[in-house]
């Protein structure tokens, strides 16, 4: 990002200008610096272009000149496709003529390491020394098809234009951080009649980052929906702006984020930090802004396009009239594994409906049986009563090969098409197997049109994820503690020390220094007592003998004070232990842990899972940037799979969750306040107790950088 945040508005001289040089313009229109000039010639650019070649008079017909400074004007943007070093004298030379806009085809920089990363970094400063933009470099560049402006040496081109759409329907505007993938995803929606009129691929990304392109995306009026291709977020606060950005302008983000690692050898000591890992993260990131994180070409498509009418229910409930009883099964499945409610029809209704057909199964799903071949009237009927008195948001219509039939088709599109004009604001998706002119018929009706019906439903589920996400309301404020970590990792009891301060209480505890003071500290707290080594040096107490349980009395913790000290010198020779802890034994209470790790790129993340060994066993965690407020917290503890323990299952009871979102907040809290000195925070258990009764820690590791 350029010194001075340009903000995302800044791209429009490199998507938008009225004029563009190629440095290093080819004759042939199929070499690198070939493809953009015959493109843009052939989909009639409207801005002035000027081929810059000191071999050629013309290039591709166009009048040709040597070198920049000969250029007749000082160009918006530029395509830089010339070798090595000459690509820097280029740049520098389009920043001297006031050029705003660089687009580096040059491969040769930091993807190669060493002195390509040197060469990287000079270009870079090279640009903004001039106030330019810079996108790659290593880029296969980008298209903005409204305008013919095509600076992008692709072959996808060779088997067609990308695709046009009328304005405000749900034209798919694409960032990719890799070039070939990108067009691979432009050539697949263009296959499938999706309007992509922007591509916007970044290379390297040595200053133009892949949330630059989505921010950009997300203030652009010839778009309504981004799809994304990432291996790897580098620049934090730009694309977390970019993702905000899109959800305020109601535009829904599907990404493909591919990649999977480990946050690093060091933050393994963190339970927290080997748990979650950086693409962990990245998915929970991208979860608070409601993206949809895809896993394939296929889902991405499938939810794009599933976009375009720009309709995204805030509470999604699904519909579904169908000619087969087992599709309904099948699509009832999907849903279920989605998430997305089915509900049933009203009684009165499925009354109405058996009325007209007695041997239908009017509950939803609504199958309608075959009779309707003999009175096409029926599906209009049917379709009717679930949309006027089931209310449903989307609905699902699976009529198979009628829906391509010759005989059939008119009929039933004619019927269908009653019902929709009454009913536009609602996601209407036709399960048919028909050809594909008369697919694109439907479509133009209003239509999504899915031959897999349970590919249907998860791209349905989604458009309600985005309407949730949309209508979100900002975070809230979360109050701020103030913070001084010590100069190096605290001992247990220092670390529940600075977190009680903070908002996060700990159960009762003393500190001892030798057997008598351990002896006085059991009798005042109350037997049976918990006895644990204290130590900074020793992260997990229990994997070296330094943790006793269901000490019961006094002669017991002076035999346990022996055991422990014992232990530590066995196990862990050379590590500084300062006494030992002595706290009450809490019994009845449900083990959760809660935790923190800094992450890399999105900075501190908060965690909640259950706890004990369960959460390194069972990974059942949630996770979110801090801060999170009190509502949010809870929602992450209501999003664990073994919630259920929480809420009183088999028998026990409720556990108290406000109080362990309160501690979760402020552990967030606590994460942002200490600074990025602060490198991890384990509280694992966190004991959480009866409802009204508290959560408290019961171990704390405070890990300092």
């Amino acid at each position: 990002m350029m010194d001075g945040d340009p903000g995302f508005e800044s791209l429009r001289s490199m998507l938008a200008p009225r004029s563009l040089a190629v440095i290093g313009a080819s004759e042939e229109p199929t070499r690198i610096g070939g493809r953009p000039v015959h493109s843009m010639i052939s989909q009639g650019f409207a801005g002035e272009l000027w081929p810059v070649n000191p071999k050629r008079d013309r290039v591709q017909g166009l009048p040709a000149f040597p070198d920049i400074d000969a250029l007749p004007g000082v160009p918006d943007a530029a395509v830089v496709a010339v070798p090595g070093a000459l690509a820097e004298e280029a740049v520098e030379a389009l920043g001297r003529r006031g050029c705003r806009a660089a687009i580096v085809f040059t491969a040769g920089f930091a993807e190669v390491g060493g002195e390509g990363q040197a060469a990287q970094e000079a270009l870079v400063a090279t640009a903004r020394r001039h106030g330019m933009r810079l996108l790659g470099p290593n880029c296969l560049g980008l298209f903005n098809a409204p305008l013919g402006y095509y600076p992008i040496f692709t072959s996808s081109f060779d088997s067609g234009w990308p695709v046009q759409a009328p304005e405000g329907r749900g034209r798919v505007g694409i960032a990719s951080q890799s070039g070939a993938y990108g067009t691979h995803l432009f050539a697949a929606a263009r296959n499938r009649g999706i309007a992509t009129p922007i591509l916007i691929t970044t290379g390297n990304e040595a200053e133009v980052t892949l949330g630059d392109a989505i921010g950009h995306l997300a203030g652009d009026d010839g778009v309504e929906v981004i799809a994304c291709y990432s291996e790897g977020v580098r620049e934090g606060p730009r694309f977390l702006a970019a993702l905000e950005a899109a959800r305020r302008a109601r535009k829904p983000v599907v990404m493909m984020k591919v990649g999977r690692s480990a946050l690093g050898a060091s933050a393994a000591q963190s339970h927290t930090a080997s748990i979650a890992g950086d693409d962990a993260v990245t998915s929970a990131v991208l979860a608070e802004f409601g993206v949809h994180r895809a896993r394939d070409t296929e889902e991405l498509l499938d939810v794009a396009y599933a976009a375009t009418p720009r309709i995204y229910p805030v509470r999604n409930t699904l519909g579904v009239v169908s000619i087969s009883g087992g599709a309904g099964v099948m699509i009832s499945d999907a849903a279920e594994e989605q998430g997305l409610p089915m509900p049933p029809m009203p009684e009165a209704a499925q009354d109405r409906l058996r009325a007209l057909i007695p041997f239908s199964n009017p509950a939803n799903p609504v199958d309608c049986t075959a009779q309707v071949f003999n009175d096409m009237s029926m599906v209009g009927a049917f379709a009717r009563g679930m949309v006027e008195d089931g209310g449903y948001t989307s609905l699902i219509a699976f009529f198979t090969g009628v829906g391509g039939s010759p005989a059939l088709a008119p009929r039933l599109r004619a019927e269908l098409n009653g019902v929709k004009k009454d009913h536009p604001d609602r996601l209407w998706v036709l399960s048919v197997l028909a050809a594909p002119e008369q697919v694109r018929e439907y479509e133009a009706d209003g239509y999504l049109v899915f031959p897999d019906p349970s590919r249907a439903v998860a791209a349905l589920a989604a458009q309600g994820r985005f309407g949730a996400a949309f209508a979100r309301p900002p975070r809230a404020p979360v109050p701020m503690p103030t913070v001084t970590l010590p100069a190096t990792a605290p001992d247990e009891a220092e670390a529940k020390r600075l977190l009680a301060a903070a908002g996060i209480p700990a159960v009762p505890e003393a500190t001892a220094a030798s057997a008598e003071e351990a002896v006085a500290a059991a009798r005042s707290i109350g037997f049976p007592v918990v006895m644990k080594l204290l130590s900074p040096d020793i992260l997990h107490k229990s994997e070296v003998g330094g943790v006793l349980l269901n000490i019961a009395d006094e002669e017991a913790v002076r035999a346990g004070h022996a055991t422990l000290m014992a232990n530590a010198a066995r196990n862990v020779p050379g590590a500084r232990v300062t006494g030992v802890l002595v706290a009450r034994q809490v019994t009845g209470a449900v083990e959760v842990a809660l935790g923190m790790t800094r992450d890399p790129v999105f900075g501190p993340v908060a965690m909640v899972g259950l706890g004990g060994v369960f959460i390194e066993v069972l990974r059942d965690v949630a996770l979110r940037r801090c801060p999170v407020d009190v509502a949010e917290a809870e929602a992450m503890i209501r999003s664990l799979r073994g919630f259920p323990l929480l809420d009183g299952a088999r028998g026990r009871p409720r556990a108290d969750v406000p109080a362990l979102a309160r501690a979760l907040s402020a552990l967030s809290a606590f994460a942002v306040a200490a600074g990025e000195r602060l490198v991890s925070v384990d509280l694992n258990p966190v004991l959480v107790l009866p409802a009204g009764e508290g959560a408290f820690a019961a171990d704390a590791v405070i890990e300092i950088g």
